[in-house]
């Protein structure tokens, strides 16, 4: 009896249906000439991602990958031509067609935008392209690349601006400066080498968080992690993915070889954010995971989300690979003399726009206030000035019967602590001219009286005559 009560239970529990996860819609977009080549390069590389090429130029995108979507944009404007390196071009054509830009990028999870700054198109048009992704609601990450030294410092310039304006309209953000490529190759290979040695550097990143996203594991990782990891704004990020033998390396030197990517000018250090994704055989041991998870936790913020995931796969026999992400590195992109610049060229540029001179004339009226303001600015006064009494007016006669002031009562800049105390200074009362003649007088009078007790010599007296 407890044999058939046991059947009869299994036939009456209802029957659940597993609900398939919606499969995630990641798009590379690469846009300008230099992306295009990048982009051409990785669509034959990487799967479950749709690729698009966008460009005003014509004849470049017919070179472009057969895999990728060929995107060509403000045809009124370029006539199918480049932009010149004008910036202002590149982000005109991008305005012309912001719908057929809302159409490509609609509907999806993950908007890759990689762009090679510094020329016109790319520089112009990323930050359009980033900011209708955002308005759509799309996690959106930046994959970015800085000109060579020897492409000169205009370049340079343009490509800052351009990082300073998509930084606000990015989840985040990963810059690769192309002078870095010179760590791994020597400066006689040729520069499609070069570009080469870049690209697929940029395409095993991609892959390897791509498959971590698709690709189930024994710890799973899904869209739902990565999406926490990049949550923010104009997060610094960090992407990198080795696959190595275990008979030619050990743990260590795979460890080494995933946080420093030499192509990189930062590094893990000070991250908020970490994607982390150890793929490997059966048996893939507990000792190695321990090992690669300790290291990178050392490294990152105390605080930050380290979401961890571990695959099993034939396909990685006797091999072990790591992907990692890493979002809110403690790195300032930009330092304060760049930023003072960038604001002094925005403003110029405004001028410009608006054909508005530099220094508008003003009207007199105004000018006159202008003048006011200027005069009641305050003036600094020196130090513990002294502020004397007024005098009174003084007869001429009364200034020679003053006093001179000792000079040691006089502040001087050697004795700045000595002060002048007027009220010791004794000056005589003054008198009227009465009493002046009086004494004037008086004077004369004592000097008749000692006339007559001095004596004149014999020589001098006068000889009386004797008819006298």
């Amino acid at each position: 009896m407890s044999k058939k009560s046991k059947k009869t239970t299994q036939k009456s529990l209802p029957k659940t249906e597993v609900i398939p996860a919606r499969k995630t819609k990641i798009k590379v977009i690469g846009i300008g000439g230099g992306a295009s080549n990048i982009v051409s390069e990785i669509a034959s590389k990487i799967k479950k991602a749709t690729f698009v090429v966008a460009n005003t130029d014509s004849q470049a995108l017919r070179v472009a990958n057969r895999k990728a979507q060929r995107f060509q944009f403000g045809q009124n404007i370029t006539r199918g031509l480049g932009t010149g390196m004008v910036v202002e071009k590149g982000e005109l054509a991008a305005q012309q067609d912001r719908e057929k830009i809302k159409k490509i990028l609609e509907g999806q999870d993950l908007s890759i935008i990689i762009a090679c700054l510094g020329g016109g198109t790319s520089s112009g048009a990323a930050p359009i392209f980033s900011q209708i992704s955002k308005n759509l609601g799309n996690i959106t990450l930046g994959i970015f690349t800085l000109p060579f030294s020897f492409e000169g410092e205009k370049k340079m310039e343009i490509a800052k601006i351009a990082l300073q304006k998509l930084k606000p309209k990015l989840n985040s953000l990963i810059i690769i400066p192309n002078e870095r490529v010179f760590q791994i190759i020597d400066k006689k290979t040729p520069l499609k080498t070069a570009l080469s040695i870049i690209n697929k550097n940029l395409a095993e990143g991609l892959q390897g968080l791509i498959e971590t996203i698709y690709q189930p594991g024994l710890i799973n990782i899904d869209f739902a992690d990565l999406k926490t990891v990049l949550d923010g704004q104009g997060r610094l990020s960090y992407l990198n993915s080795i696959k190595v033998l275990k008979k030619d390396e050990g743990v260590s030197e795979l460890i080494e070889k995933v946080l420093h990517n030499p192509l990189y000018p930062y590094t893990i250090r000070g991250a908020k954010g970490v994607l982390l994704n150890i793929s490997g055989e059966k048996d893939l041991e507990l000792s190695e995971v321990n090992q690669i998870s300790k290291t990178i936790s050392e490294l990152v913020n105390k605080e930050a989300k380290i979401i961890f995931g571990i695959s099993q796969n034939r396909k990685y026999s006797n091999n072990i690979q790591i992907s990692l992400l890493a979002t809110g590195c403690g790195l300032k992109i930009f330092s304060k003399e760049t930023k003072k610049k960038q604001k002094k060229q925005k403003k110029q540029k405004k001028v410009i726009e608006k054909n508005i001179p530099a220094k508008p004339s003003i009207p007199k009226s105004e000018n006159r206030i202008v003048k006011k303001k200027k005069k009641r600015k305050p003036i600094e006064k020196p130090v513990e000035k002294i502020k004397k009494p007024m005098k009174k007016p003084m007869k001429k006669n009364s200034k020679e019967q003053i006093k001179k002031i000792p000079v040691s009562n006089i502040k001087t800049e050697e004795n700045k602590e000595d002060t002048l105390n007027l009220n010791q200074v004794k000056v005589p009362k003054r008198k009227n001219a009465l009493e002046i003649a009086a004494e004037a007088k008086a004077a004369e009078e004592e000097m008749l009286e000692k006339e007559k007790i001095w004596e004149s010599p014999a020589f001098l007296r006068r000889q009386v005559k004797k008819d006298e």
